[in-house]
This record gives structure tokens, C-alpha cells and sequence, in this order.
């Protein structure tokens, strides 16, 4: 038996940081997290550790014969352009879904099998919050391509659908932590202008993976007829965004003089949108940020004249027409906060971009 020695000179094709374990029947370097989610399908992966293990010869030679290129050639080679694919700063059943889906159902070699969330329709049960009793209720949800919406309905039987989301308007992100459920995905879509937040999860971490791609795919081929001279690489991004930044700050109202309240902060493009509680069904108000060749800027601290109590940390936008004051409750949460509106400010604005500046901006404290 020996301990590996030749890891120094390999390099990894995958995403994922810190590469110090290996699974030794897949031939693949993997990092401590994936390891662990490796370690759950026994039938497909077997792990070790690349500097603490001891390697039989014949393991080691296996290793050297494949690797991480070799197996993503192998193991992502029919990928759909819509699957989302993770990062390692992704949650826990986005990656594990993801490991599954390439070595355990290997979904990505064979092109002739149609996966479920490929097929332009899904009907389904999902648990979603209530909007405003905050429980937690099983709802059927529809996802029609052909008809370019996703619907629920509030009732099993029910022939008409409580609401209805035009594929055009979603977007999806998952949200474990602030959702309470490892598999919590928050979906939002626009109605009367505002953002409407629903949440919702499924027991099965397939199931709800399963959904959020039928949204990506109905995305992508929505897309594909709206722009049809895009390439994949363009439609890509623009299927389901991640938000820029969310979190708790304290803010003033327009007139700087009512004091600060503690509100949870969205930042989601260019839009930053503000709630009482995290789970809110509609934003409070919402802030558009420009970029800087439109004088927007963020500013480190508050102007001196601020009044009221509030965190120490404080964070002035500077807009064409007013002043945001807003105050974090840590200096590093001011420093990530301010690095996350100066990338949306560095970015110059696309010319669809200058309709938001019209949204209306609500002022309910």
C-alpha cells in the first residue's frame, strides 16, 4: 500500500475548491464537501482521503488512467444547456442532485432518454407558505410550456388557479436557510408591477431540483422563440438569477428624519428591495441602482447631519434625484454590502435596463 503521491501533478477540471479527496471508482479529485455527499451513494463512489488514506497499487493506477477530464467527458457529455450547473458556494441539494444526476442516474451520457424536467410539462404537488397565516400548505402547481406559465392552485380539485406566473416573469433561487427547508426554493414573478415572492419546498430533493429546472428549461425555450438569433452562451444567464446579496439592514425614510428601522434587504440586480420580515410576500419598497455614467455611487458612512440611532456602519447611495442612508450592524457586513452595489454601479446599464428606473419606489417604512 502506498499514499498517493502523484496528486501535485494533476490538475482538477472541477469547480470546486480544495480538492484533497479522491472517489477511487469514479477516478475523480474531490473536494471535502462533495466527499461527503459521495460517501451516500457507496453503490457508485467510493471515497479516500488523497494525503491520509493508503492506496493499493492498483488504485493509484486507476487514478492515473482516468481523472477529472476523462470523467466529465465521460459523464457530462449530453448536459442540456438550461441544467443548472453548481458552484461549490451553491446549497447542499443543488450539488448532491447534481453529483447524483451525473454518476449515480448518469442523466448527461444517454440523449435518447427525456429526464422529466425536459419535457415542457410537470404537474405536481409542492408545500408553499401562506401569505399571510405563514403556514406551510400543499398546493398543486402546473408548468406549461405551451401555454408559457406556471399556475397553482389552492385547492387539489380546484378548476381555476389562484394565480398565474407568466414563464417571462420568473425567476427562481434556492433559499434553504431563510426558508427553514434544505430543499426551500423561493420563486418571484412581477404582479401589479411589484415583486411577488412565493416559497415553497418538497420533501424530496430530486423533486424540487427536478422543478427548478422545468422552469429553467421552459425559460430557455421561451427564450430561444423571444431571441431567436441568440446563442445558448447569451440566453444562458438570463434563465434564473442568484441574488447579489441579502441581509438585515437599518434604513431612514425619504426625509432622513423618522429615525432607523431594521429591515431585510434584497439585492436583486439592480433592483434593491426591502422587507419587514424575510419571508414577506411583497417588498416594502424598492430602490433602483443605476450605474455610475448615470450618477450613482455609493458612499462609505452617512452624511454628518444624519440623526436618530442606528448601527454604526453606515452606507449612503447616491442617486440622481435623493440620498439612501442605510446602516449595517458590522464592519464586514458594511464591506460586503458596499462591494455588492458598487459591481451592479460599475456595470454600465443596458438599454432595457433604463425601464426600471420608472418603477415606483414605496416608501412604507
Amino acid at each position: 500500500m502506498v499514499v498517493l503521491g502523484f496528486y501535485s501533478g494533476h490538475q482538477s477540471s472541477s469547480p470546486f475548491k480544495d480538492n484533497d479527496w479522491a472517489s477511487y471508482t469514479l477516478g475523480i479529485f474531490i473536494c471535502l464537501n462533495c466527499s461527503g455527499i459521495h460517501r451516500n451513494i457507496p453503490q457508485v463512489s467510493k471515497v479516500k482521503s488523497v494525503r491520509l488514506d493508503a492506496w493499493e497499487d492498483e488504485e493509484v493506477q486507476f487514478m492515473t488512467s482516468n481523472g477529472n477530464s476523462i470523467a466529465k467527458a465521460k459523464y457530462e457529455s449530453k448536459i442540456p444547456p438550461f441544467y443548472y450547473r453548481p458552484t461549490f458556494t451553491d446549497c447542499q441539494v443543488l450539488r448532491e442532485q447534481w453529483i447524483r444526476a451525473k454518476y449515480e442516474r448518469k442523466e448527461f451520457i444517454c440523449i435518447d432518454k427525456q429526464e422529466p424536467y425536459s419535457a415542457g410539462y410537470r404537474e405536481g404537488f409542492l408545500w408553499k407558505r401562506g401569505r399571510d397565516n405563514g403556514q406551510f400548505l400543499s398546493r398543486k402547481f402546473i408548468l406549461s410550456e405551451r401555454e408559457g406559465v406556471l399556475k397553482y392552485f389552492n385547492k387539489h380539485d380546484a378548476k381555476d388557479p389562484k394565480a398565474i406566473l407568466r414563464l417571462e416573469q420568473i425567476n427562481a433561487t434556492f433559499q434553504p436557510t431563510k426558508i427553514g427547508n434544505p430543499n426551500g426554493l423561493q420563486i418571484t414573478y412581477l404582479k401589479d408591477n411589484s415583486t411577488r415572492n412565493i416559497f415553497v419546498y418538497h420533501e424530496d430533493g430530486k423533486e424540487i431540483v427536478d422543478w427548478f429546472n422545468a422552469i429553467r428549461a421552459a425559460r430557455f425555450h421561451y427564450l430561444q422563440v423571444a431571441f431567436p438569433g441568440a446563442s445558448d452562451a447569451d440566453l444562458v444567464p438570463k434563465l434564473t438569477r442568484n441574488y447579489g446579496k441579502e441581509g438585515y439592514m437599518e434604513k431612514t425614510g425619504p426625509k432622513q428624519t423618522e429615525g432607523f428601522k431594521k429591515r431585510w434587504f434584497t439585492l436583486d440586480d439592480r433592483r434593491l428591495m426591502y422587507f419587514k420580515d424575510p419571508l414577506d410576500a411583497f417588498a416594502r419598497g424598492e430602490v433602483f441602482i443605476g450605474s455610475k455614467e448615470n450618477n450613482y455611487s455609493v458612499l462609505d458612512g452617512l452624511p454628518p447631519t444624519t440623526q436618530g440611532n442606528h448601527w454604526q456602519y453606515g452606507i449612503t447611495i447616491v442617486t440622481p434625484d435623493r440620498k439612501f442612508l442605510f446602516a449595517c450592524e458590522t464592519e464586514n457586513e458594511r464591506r460586503i454590502w458596499m462591494e455588492a452595489f458598487q459591481k451592479v454601479i460599475d456595470r454600465a446599464m443596458l438599454p432595457q435596463e433604463y425601464a426600471g428606473k420608472a418603477i415606483k419606489t414605496l416608501h412604507r417604512h
